[in-house]
């Protein structure tokens, strides 16, 4: 009652008068009665326009039972009240908030997020008491300078309003703990932010912030930072010696790499999803000894380094939709892995089935590969025509197991004859010589006319493709993207290709002997693409993401059978 009687002090109304508005249906007397008793009142979901003048003024007017029962004896002892420390008013109409919240200096939890609010009064500064206050989900411009007098405030939700500054000592706050500014416009952060040394939780999630301020790191007791949807490039350096650091969120930036955390030894989550990283280094990964989830999906990365390994704690790693082409084996040796998500990436060394089964399927087939892999040099040179075949690394358990001849990011010229013998009476149905230097299609590919139906060519140096494709009658798919100049044989497709816009265009085509070619083609602009009539029918041309110049766009608007026959036209006679 000692703030009620502060405030009554400075009203010569207090203690006699009756509020005009204390009967309103909109806040029942039974309410009051009970807020007057437990200190706490909760109007929230009551469609108030406004506050009642009598919520302001309710350690302050004599209660309306004091006029009813007089007696010392009574039941309802309307005397002894409890000044008002709790005040919701979520979920409302309310457009503005009086000045006379000063009458309630006692409040030490103050709840009006989801209304209209487009400012706040001044007089919240005289809340000395304050330690929680949610005006989250309004439509306020600014806040006042005299919120920062708030020098017990703990928690401050302020998400999704229309904010786009700061005032500059916010630092002021210095009892905060959590600070919630999501959904916001901001740009910059105010200095004097790293003044904020009790935070423990700071959300800035779906800002415009193109950077975070280095003194950021003075957050020494920082446990979560939500960062997620701005237009980050980099972090700063600094924030690797936040040790308190457990969650970091990073997502949906603009980010190339990942930052080096090496004093971040307690750090539990890190999420860098749909940003623009390409290479996971093992620098990022080899001191984050008590990470559970790592979460790096729709990225660019194209290989996950041996150190990943380290990690011994991992629950979840979300690797999808990203380049990477194969796996370390010893992924499996992640004891604690619950969840392991690779979808959308061009593995070629597991099969689609077994990503199918879950992770824990997966996990127990990289491990049953680890004796494999360690039967070959972990180092190897650049594979050349003189390369022995002693030299070469052949995986056999993916020939015999996964019907798989790999022979891919080797940097090869040629592809040694071993790797061919290896196969044996084996049906191999794949092959990927991805990732080198071959300047033609292995002649010996032949061999395999009777099986294969999936071949990779992709990024090597082959200059034009020879007829061998013709006699591969069980082709489904041939992958010949980012090579130096493609022209396929006729009769099946032939591109005149150029390396000035890459594009993407698929090609699928069946010939009159069943043969079905699919191409996946990055270097195709100014394409003329010519399929035999006679001997092509072909069930899908997929040429949309191209320049063409001919056909035009009416033609390819019309769909496959209007383009073949185009195109039918166009073959010389």
């Amino acid at each position: 009652m000692a703030a009620a009687r502060r405030a009554r002090a400075g009203d010569s109304r207090a203690g006699f008068r009756r509020a005009a508005d204390e009967q309103s249906p909109a806040v029942p007397q039974g309410l009051i009665r009970a807020a007057r008793k437990s200190g706490q009142l909760n109007l929230a979901g009551r469609g108030l326009g406004e506050v009642p003048q009598h919520v302001w003024r309710i350690n302050l007017d004599t209660p309306e039972e004091a006029h009813q029962n007089l007696s010392f004896g009574a039941a309802d002892r309307w005397w002894e009240q409890t000044d008002l420390t709790k005040l919701i008013l979520a979920s409302n109409q309310l457009q503005c908030l009086s000045e006379d919240i000063r009458l309630l200096p006692a409040l030490t939890v103050l709840d009006v997020h989801d209304n209209q609010l487009t400012s706040l009064p001044s007089a919240l500064g005289q809340l000395e008491n304050l330690q929680k206050l949610d005006v989250s989900h309004n439509k306020l411009k600014s806040i006042p300078e005299e919120l920062l007098q708030l020098s017990h405030l703990k928690s401050l939700l302020l998400q999704h309003n229309e904010l786009s500054h700061l005032p500059d000592g916010f630092g002021q706050l210095v009892s905060l703990e959590e600070l919630d500014l999501s959904n916001n416009h901001l740009t910059d952060i105010p200095t004097g932010f790293a003044l904020l040394i009790n935070l423990v939780r700071l959300n800035l999630a779906c800002n415009q912030l193109k950077n975070l301020p280095a003194d950021i790191s003075a957050m020494k007791s920082l446990r979560q930072l939500d960062c997620t949807k701005n237009y980050l490039e980099t972090v700063p350096s600094e924030l690797a010696t936040m040790a308190s650091l457990e969650q970091l969120y990073l997502r949906k930036n603009k980010l190339r790499s990942l930052p080096e955390l090496p004093s971040c030894k307690l750090l539990k989550e890190l999420h860098a999803g749909e940003n623009q990283i390409e290479i996971l280094n093992a620098e990022n990964l080899k001191h984050l000894n008590s990470l559970s989830v790592l979460e790096l999906r729709d990225n660019k990365i194209k290989s996950v380094p041996e150190e990943i390994t380290l990690l011994q704690k991992l629950e979840r790693l979300d690797l999808a939709n990203n380049d990477i082409s194969r796996l370390p084996y010893t992924l499996g040796n992640l004891s604690q892995l619950k969840f392991l998500a690779l979808e959308g990436n061009p593995l070629r060394t597991i099969r689609r089935d077994l990503l199918q089964k879950g992770t824990q399927e997966l996990l127990k087939y990289l491990r049953s590969r680890i004796q494999d892999d360690t039967t070959s040099p972990s180092e190897e040179p650049p594979v050349t025509a003189m390369t022995l075949p002693s030299e070469s690394r052949i995986n056999t358990h993916a020939i015999t197991t996964l019907k798989l001849l790999e022979y891919s990011e080797k940097q090869a010229a040629v592809i040694p004859d071993d790797v061919f013998d290896a196969v044996r009476s084996n049906p191999v149905t794949s092959v990927n010589f991805s990732k080198n230097q071959l300047p033609a299609v292995p002649p010996r590919i032949v061999e395999l006319k009777d099986s294969v139906c999936d071949v990779n060519f992709g990024f090597n140096k082959i200059s034009s493709v020879s007829l061998e494709l013709c006699t591969l009658h069980k082709l489904t798919h041939l992958d010949i993207r980012f090579v130096m100049s493609v022209g396929l044989p006729f009769p099946v497709t032939r591109f005149h290709a150029s390396l000035n816009q890459p594009s993407v265009a698929d090609v699928s085509n069946v010939d009159s002997l069943g043969r079905t070619t699919s191409c996946r083609c990055s270097l195709l602009t100014e394409a003329c693409v010519q399929i035999t009539a006679h001997l092509c029918l072909s069930r899908t041309l997929l040429l949309e993401g191209n320049p063409f110049r001919t056909p035009r766009a009416a033609i390819l608007a019309k769909g496959t059978a209007a383009v073949l026959e185009y195109l039918r036209s166009r073959i010389p006679t």
